[in-house]
């Protein structure tokens, strides 16, 4: 096979500690090629040296057929080499135009942009691929899934022969990252090589040709998609064999039903608004209710409804002794309710602060006495929970930013379980985060759940729903439609729900 990219032997280090050792990464004219590991693995270390913003210690790079000595991302762009990251590189307030063509820009006379030149090539780029839009409005009116196509077309537009996504459907809902899918296959047909980075294994299926598997820093796995088996890959970046994992399940949870105590919260007949009309839900100690539905059911309104967040419109909320539904959030967790949040990054971490200040913030009201924060408290507090769930971090003053994503959802779980709810509510609780940190974050669920507290789990996961709720409230437009109950509950039985509501999917 004559390579488009071939990566051999690559190393590097930082400060003397090894970030690859022997990593190799070859894609071939015209492939989509997945990538994948646990966070730490190596793949964005790999990528950035690819890309020219790291230089690597050892290994050689061939790029179409030449020796690469890529140094910066503008040579790599030169090259041929676009990259689109999760936190995309764009500015919402410049038009459509702006974005394709910054840096890029047609000139009249050699120094004015030629913006009639410019809206014609980007429309003509972006109808490539059926977008449709006015490209002379600001991006950031657009939705997200457009701003990810737009990123595309800048990469396309600049005569890519490597597009590189990472995790670029994190934030899409299902018709968006169809249409995104979409895009993938027509630049494959078109010969663009896509090397995609995604947690995401289910879609590596339905657009990816062939897998390469990073663990420690090291490509311990190359093979077709067709064929492979989810445990193959799983059993790949975790090092496990795949029997073992099969064993133990898919999840950390187990599946199967809880033994039920006594009633912890009800909701009947919940409604905030448009979005949230009839929301009805009984959960008991020691155990999880799942609410499934798909992207604008309704789930994250019943959650921000259950936490006060949101005001009610109409229906009771009861929980113990309490009759009414928390008024504010800090109403909420004075009644022993904890809420983490769907978007880790823009409502759950305060990029600038230390792991300390992340952990604490909703405990820093018990932590202080007379004006003045115990310190000597704060610091054993958030040891202890550093060390019970394993938080990979160099101290705690270290900025949360600088952590992996699946170490970022610890710290927010233990400044939840810090303040020692009864409840947990948990939206989207394993969303961007690798195999590994997905299960530890599973089984501190499951560990919360045992000790007699609730939680309410919200995710866009079956697999999670199924082997993890005990009972399954399904949203339907804002509804409740019906109730599923485990054991019994298979994806197929909850697909049917989330289909067709009240009339089909029901386990006994």
């Amino acid at each position: 096979m004559n390579n488009l990219l071939s990566m051999a032997s690559i190393a590097k280090a930082f400060n003397g500690v090894p970030a690859l050792s022997d990593a190799s990464l070859d894609i071939a004219p015209g492939e989509v090629h997945a990538l994948i590991g646990q966070n730490g693995a190596g793949k964005s270390t790999l990528i950035k040296i690819l890309t020219g913003v790291y230089t690597r210690d050892g290994g050689t790079i061939r790029f179409d057929g030449r020796d690469s000595t890529i140094s910066s991302p503008r040579e790599a762009q030169e090259a041929g080499i676009a990259t689109i990251y999760q936190e995309l590189n764009l500015v919402p307030l410049r038009s459509v135009t702006e974005n394709v063509i910054m840096g890029y820009e047609p000139k009249t006379m050699g120094v004015f942009v030629d913006w009639k030149e410019a809206h014609r090539r980007t429309r003509e780029i972006l109808t490539r691929f059926g977008i449709d839009i006015d490209v002379r409005a600001p991006l950031g009116s657009y939705s997200t899934a457009i701003q990810q196509l737009v990123a595309i077309a800048r990469a396309v537009s600049l005569d890519a022969r490597l597009v590189i996504m990472d995790e670029p459907t994190s934030s899409l809902d299902t018709s968006e990252v169809q249409t995104l899918f979409g895009v993938v296959r027509s630049l494959r047909a078109a010969g663009v090589s896509v090397l995609y980075v995604s947690h995401f294994l289910d879609e590596l299926y339905e657009i990816c040709d062939r897998v390469t598997t990073m663990r420690d820093g090291r490509t311990v796995d190359v093979r077709a998609m067709q064929g492979s088996t989810k445990l193959d890959l799983i059993g790949g970046m975790l090092g496990r064999d795949t029997k073992d994992i099969a064993a133990a399940g898919m999840t950390e949870f187990g599946g199967g039903a809880a033994k039920q105590g006594e009633v912890l919260l009800s909701a009947e007949g919940v409604a905030t608004g448009p979005r949230l009309t009839r929301f009805d839900m009984t959960l008991h100690r020691g155990e999880i209710v799942g609410l499934g539905g798909l992207l604008g059911s309704g789930r994250t309104e019943a959650a921000r409804a259950l936490f006060g967040v949101d005001p009610l419109t109409g229906g009771r909320i009861t929980m113990g002794d309490r009759d009414g539904a928390p008024a504010t959030a800090a109403e909420a967790i004075g009644a022993g309710i904890g809420y983490l949040t769907e978007d880790r990054k823009a409502e759950g971490i305060v990029p600038g602060m230390s792991v300390r200040e992340n952990m604490t913030l909703a405990l820093l009201p018990r932590l202080t006495r007379r004006g003045q924060i115990d310190r000597a408290r704060e610091r054993e507090l958030v040891q202890h929970y550093i060390d019970a769930l394993g938080i990979k971090t160099a101290d705690m003053e270290q900025p949360i930013r600088e952590l992996s994503g699946g170490n970022q959802q610890k710290v927010l779980l233990a400044r939840w379980l810090a303040v020692e709810p009864e409840l947990l509510i948990l939206d989207e609780p394993t969303r961007g985060v690798d195999v590994g940190a997905k299960r530890e974050i599973q089984a501190i669920i499951r560990d919360f759940v045992a000790k007699g507290f609730g939680v309410v789990l919200i995710s866009s996961e079956f697999e999670e729903l199924v082997e993890g709720a005990d009972r399954i409230v399904v949203l339907n437009e804002g509804k409740s439609v019906t109730e599923l109950t485990n054991p019994g509950i298979t994806e197929d039985i909850l697909v049917g729900a989330l289909a067709h509501g009240p009339k089909e999917g029901v386990a006994a």
